[in-house]
């Protein structure tokens, strides 16, 4: 623990001395703010809760944490400081979920960041403040597997563009496969057992259940495994590159 805590840190406040903690801050709030009251009809729902707020969540994270994680192994890469890295008493295991932890808990901060819009609906209403603790647990978990699948992919290129771009490709996939237009396209030729499993690996499917407020034990073993596979796959994509 001690070895992922020092990782932990020094990307923590590598996210500080420059932009990016600013940048990616400032965009989400702008973004959930504008996509909960403007887009997501707020006033006009007449309705004090944050299900507009909470509805945007997932494709936000589809563009916004990717660009966290294009910098987690691939800047390692493209500045060498990735020998340096893994030469250090630290396990690659260790060095992994360290990146992770601390780029997850910059993610964390961001949501916590959003406070204001809870107490908002609160002044103006009567919400299930139940749900919306629910939701900002199922976001949180949802945004690190985003983070697993971007990390990982990030530790298989040296460019950053790349490595978003691919990410970004990948959660895109992991997000519409539960949308109807995709399961029709199965639909008619693939086993209902295929296209249960098609549908069983979107995350519109499992955050939803989630905001209504219900933790299902399937909704949080799908995102714990997920993460727990990238994060996997991330320490195996190291070791191999590490071995080259």
């Amino acid at each position: 623990m001690r070895n992922i805590r020092i990782i932990a840190l020094r990307e923590i406040s590598g996210y500080f001395t420059t932009p990016l903690a600013f940048v990616f801050t400032v965009i989400f709030l702008a973004l959930t703010g504008a996509f909960a009251f403007y887009v997501g009809g707020f006033f006009e729902r007449g309705q004090a809760d944050l299900r507009a707020f909470f509805e945007f969540h997932p494709w936000l994270f589809l563009f916004l944490v990717p660009a966290i994680a294009m910098r987690l192994w691939a800047e390692e890469r493209k500045t060498g400081t990735i020998e340096l890295l893994l030469t250090l008493p630290v396990s690659t295991a260790e060095a992994v979920l360290g990146k992770f932890l601390a780029a997850w808990g910059f993610i964390g901060v961001a949501l916590v960041l959003t406070f204001p819009m809870w107490i908002t609906v609160n002044v103006l209403g009567t919400p299930d403040n139940g749900v919306i603790a629910t939701s900002y647990l199922g976001s949180f978990f949802m945004a690190g597997a985003f983070l697993a699948i971007g990390s990982c992919i990030s530790a298989l290129t040296k460019n950053q563009v790349i490595a978003f771009i691919v990410a970004s490709a990948a959660c895109f996939l992991f997000t519409m496969s539960g949308l109807e237009m995709v399961l029709n396209f199965f639909r008619g030729w693939a086993p209902e057992m295929l296209i249960d499993a098609i549908a069983s690996m979107s995350f519109l499917i499992h955050f939803d259940s989630v905001t209504k407020g219900v933790i299902d034990l399937k909704d949080a073993v799908y995102f714990v495994s997920l993460i727990a596979f990238w994060l996997f796959a991330n320490v195996a994509v190291v070791e191999l590159k590490k071995a080259g």
